[in-house]
Order: C-alpha cells, then structure tokens, then sequence
C-alpha cells in the first residue's frame, strides 16, 4: 500500500470524480479546522514520519495465553495493573481471513463506518468501498480512521462480531449486567492506513481495555496514570491544526519522554503490536497509538471484579442514573460485585485518572475521553461539561444513522438524544 513516490493523493484526483467529492465531504465534516486539501499533508508526514518497526522501542512484557492461567493472569498483571501483551489469545478467529481488504469489500462494500465525527459532535460515516480506496492511497499527515462502535448494530449478530471471541481473561465484564441502552459505548471495529491512530487519552470511568491485533503493526507508548495532562500536550507552534493526532504526539511530545531530565516516576512503555497480538491496557494508564501499516483490529473497554471499586466510584459519582439500575441488577444476580460497591467511598480520591481528566481526540479515531466516548483501548475523547457530561455528543456514541453525517455530506434526520 505504501509505494513512496508512487503514492497517488485522492485529493489530486479529477475533481469531477465521485469518490473525490465524497470524500472530501467527509473530511471537511470530520475537521473542520483543515480547510484546503494541502491541510492535510502540510506536515509532510508521509515522507518524513518514521513508521520503521526498527522506530520503536518495545520494552513490554508478552505473554503465551495458552500458558498463563486466568488466576495467574489476574494476580501478576491485572491486580497489579501493569501492561502486558498478551500471544495466542486470537486462536482460530475467522477475522484472520474475513478482515482482509478483499473480504470487506466484499461482504461490506456498500456499509457505512464511522470515521470522525462533525463540529456538532455527530457521526461522519463512510462507505468500506470508499474507504479502502482511500486507504491504500492517502497520503494525508494523519489519515481518515474507521473506529466504529455500533459495528453490531450495522453488520448483525452475523457479521463482524462473529469473527472474534473476548479472550478468556476479559470474559467476565460486569458491565453486562448495566441496562444495555445506558451503557456506555465499549467496543469498537478499528480500521486503518500508517499513520492514522488515537491520541493520548485514558479511558473512560476508570475502564481496563484490550485492544487485538488482527493485520498490520502498530506503536503504542503508555504512561503511567501520575503523569500531569500538561506534560503531554503537543504544542501548537509544532503542529497548529493537529495538536490531538497520534501522529503529531509521536513526533513532538514523545521526544521529551525521552531525555534525561524526564521524571523516572513518569517512565514512558512502548509496545511494537504485532499481528495475532493483543495488548492488556489496565485503568488509568495514559496510552496512545500510531499504525505503522495497514491495521485492522478489534477493541474493548470492560469493568472486572479487580478494577470494579474505580470503575464503581467513577460511575457513580458522574454517572448516577447508570449507576442506580447497574446496581439493583447486579445485587440481583452479583450480590457479591453489589456488596464491593457498598464498600467504596465515593468522597474519596481513587488515585487514577480518567475520563473527566484527559483530554484528546484524533481524526483518525474521532474519540473523546469523556465517560461516554469510545475506547481504542487504542481507545478513541472529547472535554466534558460539568458533571461529566459533553458539549455535544459523544465521538463515538452508538447510533443507527440517525444523527449521522452520511458520505455525501448530507445530513440524516437527526434526534435530540442524552450522551451516553
């Protein structure tokens, strides 16, 4: 897919041609702020970005599913809420073969997948047909990122949710027992060229996420919860208009992690993903994420009976309704998750960030870290009103078109409905 100088930019296309126009329909939705399509490469990125796999640094732990227990799972990483990459956790998934450009052409071509959203905070979809062709072509600084949370609800209990298992130590997620319409949006199908990703941000109401690996590589770089938003930030004298991309985070902030007079406390991890590999975010970790190929991956965020007492007080504290019915369904069937949650003081510090906390977002993900955005776990973050709750809808709420912004630029009726 990446040729070098035989890339050809769509946006140097014949500018009579359909696809032309519709993507640039889409584009100019999802971010508004890039006016002209020289906006979109004025960095140059796609020359002088180092997506080398050599570029990264690795220092994170893997381990062999087939040869860790859940029990030992739990009791040396998620307990401890260390990251870890986790092998052979995908084993006989039929995404291996169904998530190729060729079979979603196929059996998706005319889906539409979210890929942004507008300056009203509502969904900017894209068809998969369109989409590729831009995908194997783009030369944009940070592309255009399908990161699609109501893949379900589009593609059916027989589409792309039945080419993928949880893994075994994520299959216990106690917000299955939360009313499904106020949950909060929690996976996503996430699609992607080099350079497209999810900037900085922690993910929502103190939520672990896992995020697998199906095709291609990606770079990751975590940071501990302690980590002051401010150090993190990428300033706009380097990048004016693309201060949030994944893309501009590596080039600018990450070397600062890096020199000698950066706090010990605050040690940067990086991870150099793998296909068939799924990495373990715990709760509260800072994480952010760059393709460094074409990718294809799935993620989720999910609340355990090891991270409930954050995830508990969090929910509680900004998500009070939620919290009500969550509650009286999980002493129904969970008396002991329920009984947890009578411990937890709700006037204290927990100690971890999240939601609330942080702030990014990313063309490429279009999310936002309010307690009802969406996770990239490579997690997709947006700065919430008081109480928790956004300035407009959540970047990647669930819908089912309505509200959305299709292809064509037009918009569908749209319904007044609660963030989620």
């Amino acid at each position: 897919m990446e040729n070098g100088d035989c890339k050809v930019s769509v946006m140097n296309a014949n500018p009579t041609d359909d696809f032309a126009e519709k993507l640039w329909s889409a584009k100019i939705a999802s971010r508004s702020e890039l006016k002209t399509p020289a906006d979109w490469n004025a960095l140059r990125f796609a020359a002088n970005f180092d997506i080398s796999q050599a570029s990264v640094k690795d220092n994170v732990s893997r381990i062999d599913a087939a040869q860790v227990s859940c029990d030992e799972f739990i009791q040396k990483y998620e307990s401890t809420y260390t990251p870890v990459v986790i092998r052979n956790a995908q084993k006989n998934w039929p995404a291996v073969t169904a998530w190729t450009p060729k079979e979603l052409m196929e059996k998706y071509g005319h889906e539409r997948f979210k890929v942004g959203e507008d300056d009203d905070g509502y969904s900017v979809r894209f068809k998969m047909d369109h989409y590729l062709r831009y995908y194997a072509n783009t030369d944009d600084d940070s592309p255009l990122y399908i990161f699609d949370s109501s893949f379900v609800e589009r593609t059916g209990e027989n589409g792309l949710v039945k080419d993928y298992t949880i893994p075994e130590y994520f299959a216990d997620d106690l917000f299955n027992y939360a009313e499904r319409k106020r949950r909060p949006p929690y996976r996503w199908f996430v699609m992607g060229p080099a350079r497209s990703g999810t900037g900085i941000h922690i993910d929502p109401l103190g939520t672990s996420a896992w995020n697998a690996l199906v095709h291609g590589y990606k770079r990751w770089c975590l940071l501990p919860t302690c980590v002051p938003k401010d150090l993190l930030k990428v300033s706009r004298m380097d990048a004016p208009r693309q201060t949030n991309e994944a893309v501009s985070w590596f080039q600018y902030a990450y070397p600062k992690t890096q020199r000698p007079d950066w706090p010990a406390q605050y040690r940067a991890l990086e991870i150099l993903q793998h296909p068939g590999e799924t990495v373990f975010v715990p709760g509260g970790w800072w994480h952010v994420v760059v393709n460094l190929t074409d990718t294809v991956a799935v993620t989720q965020n999910f609340a355990s009976v090891i991270n409930f007492p954050i995830v508990w007080h969090k929910t509680a504290r900004g998500r009070p309704k939620l919290a009500r019915q969550w509650y009286k369904t999980l002493q129904e069937c969970r008396p002991e998750i329920a009984a947890i949650a009578d411990q937890v003081d709700l006037s204290s510090n927990t100690g971890v960030q999240s939601d609330d906390s942080s702030s990014c977002s990313s063309s490429s993900s279009s999310s936002s870290s309010s307690s009802s955005s969406e996770s990239d776990g490579e997690t997709e973050r947006e700065p919430p009103r008081k109480g928790g709750m956004m300035s407009k809808r959540s970047r990647d709420s669930p819908d089912s078109g309505q509200g959305s912004l299709d292809y064509n630029g037009n918009h569908a009726k749209r319904t007044k409905e609660s963030v989620l």
